[in-house]
């Protein structure tokens, strides 16, 4: 797919099919500001909401952001309650944008949450089934070695049931069995704030995808600050392991 950025001028560019961003830095953009870490964290819900719709003002098809890691109970239990309740408020708030034309799924060990963000996943992901514009995956509770054993634990139990043989199990049928199973594997992974690793994100899709980095802080990465990622991915040469 082609678009043209008003914005940035740019010509002619081939958007990618699936956009994955690592949101970093919500809480040294409020470091910076002394405010407490909440404030970062309600600034990082925020851009999410804006740059999921412009990647469907755009076309993109699909778009996947890391929510909250596997890791993250590690963090004080204050800004974890905070950052679950900043997600109550989120899905309370989901069947406003419903006219956005925007599908929600939410990948990730979603059960393992409290009863009723749980019921209130399900409900936007119920609610917005029909959508036809971009597809969003929130990674919420998620972490890729976890993905990787879940998706190898439900071969396992497939292969003791007598309903495939070891032999069957191949790249596809493990792709297959990840949160993801369905979707094309991101093609660009963008990470703000300063860092340069994957921190446990999408292990086993990335294997192909390019990477864009850069020092923003999430709650100032913009609409400009994409633009200019995917005018980079334009310049990328994937050559899938060939010449």
């Amino acid at each position: 797919m082609l678009f043209k950025s008003k914005k940035t001028s740019l010509k002619d560019l081939v958007l990618p099919r699936h956009i994955a961003i690592i949101m970093d830095g919500n809480g040294r953009w409020a470091k910076k500001r002394a405010l407490p870490r909440s404030a970062g964290h309600s600034a990082g819900s925020k851009n999410f909401k804006d740059i999921a719709r412009y990647c469907n003002k755009i076309g993109l098809e699909y778009l996947t952001v890391y929510a909250f890691s596997t890791e993250n109970w590690k963090r004080p239990k204050e800004e974890v309650d905070n950052i679950m309740n900043i997600l109550r408020d989120y899905l309370k708030d989901a069947k406003n944008f419903k006219d956005e034309n925007i599908k929600v799924k939410f990948i990730g060990n979603i059960e393992a949450l409290p009863d009723d963000i749980v019921f209130l996943i399900r409900d936007a992901e119920e609610n917005s089934k029909e959508a036809t514009g971009l597809n969003l995956n929130i990674a919420l509770n998620y972490g890729g070695r976890d993905e990787i054993l879940f998706a190898f634990k439900s071969l396992a139990k497939k292969v003791q049931k007598g309903e495939m043989n070891i032999e069957d199990i191949t790249e596809q049928t493990i792709s297959n069995s990840l949160y993801t199973a369905g979707q094309p594997d991101p093609d660009f992974i963008i990470r703000p704030s300063g860092e340069y690793r994957l921190s446990n994100y999408l292990i086993w899709q990335s294997a192909y995808a390019e990477f864009w980095f850069s020092d923003i802080l999430w709650p100032d990465f913009t609409s400009k600050h994409l633009d200019k990622a995917i005018e980079d991915y334009n310049k990328r040469n994937r050559r899938f392991g060939g010449v």
